[in-house]
């Protein structure tokens, strides 16, 4: 077989592949886990069921590949929002897309976060855009915690709301839960300002603010350190910014 024989193989392969990923994941949008088999995707994509196990070894790998493609789906409407100067501002309406695109998405979102399956590369991008989020609260002098404990802290209480409110009947969902959880998150990691001594609290709280900021931007700022001084750097700002660590 000739170059252009398998560069054309391979380009339909794809096209095949593609077009059956987003109808499984139409399929979840519209009815749920449930609502995906073998039949009803070969249908919707226009395949024999041979061609699904083929290209993704069973449903398995299939739903997978779904939950990448609704990840992929949610990562590009972060990325067109319009980025606001605040930065506690930008990871608010962050909040708000994530439990949005949860809402109106419910069966795409269990399996992407209450799957089995290997975690997709576009959720560990999903995880890295919520630390940049987070990272850039630290560099303005207003995170309280240190950048990994905070983004683990909001990515699970965003997480428990969105699987919450769907597991309740539409009528029945606690319309200012949301809201309540996410400000109540953002009250236990955030500060008002930086330098607000009102906000800040004692001499050791404001101590732990700067030491987080100042580790958020150590990065642009080691090249007169050697690895060990950075290291050891990174681990006194660890000490300063959480004293029972």
């Amino acid at each position: 077989m000739d170059e252009t024989a398998v560069t054309g193989a391979a380009s339909r392969r794809a096209i095949t592949k593609d077009r059956i990923v987003r109808a499984a994941a139409e399929l979840l949008a519209e009815g749920g886990r449930e609502a995906v088999s073998t039949r009803s995707v070969a249908a919707a994509a226009g395949v024999q069921a041979p061609t699904i196990y083929r290209l993704f070894g069973d449903m398995r790998g299939l739903l997978d590949e779904a939950a990448a493609f609704g990840f992929s789906e949610y990562l590009r409407s972060k990325v067109a929002r319009e980025v606001v100067e605040d930065p506690v501002e930008d990871l608010r309406r962050g909040w708000d897309l994530h439990v949005g695109f949860g809402l109106d998405n419910p069966g795409l979102y269990r399996l992407m976060y209450a799957g089995h399956g290997p975690e997709p590369a576009a959720a560990r991008e999903g995880a890295e855009m919520l630390r940049g989020l987070v990272r850039s609260i630290a560099e303005a002098g207003r995170l309280r915690v240190g950048v990994e404990h905070a983004a683990g802290m909001i990515h699970a209480a965003a997480m428990g709301v969105v699987l919450s409110l769907i597991a309740a009947e539409p009528g029945d969902r606690d319309p200012t839960l949301s809201e309540a959880t996410r400000e109540a998150v953002l009250a236990a990691v955030t500060t008002d300002g930086p330098g607000d001594e009102t906000t800040e609290g004692n001499g050791r709280d404001r101590a732990a603010h700067r030491a987080v900021a100042l580790k958020a931007v150590l990065p642009g700022a080691e090249a007169g350190l050697t690895p060990g001084e950075r290291t050891l750097l990174s681990e006194w700002l660890d000490r300063i910014a959480d004293p029972a660590s």
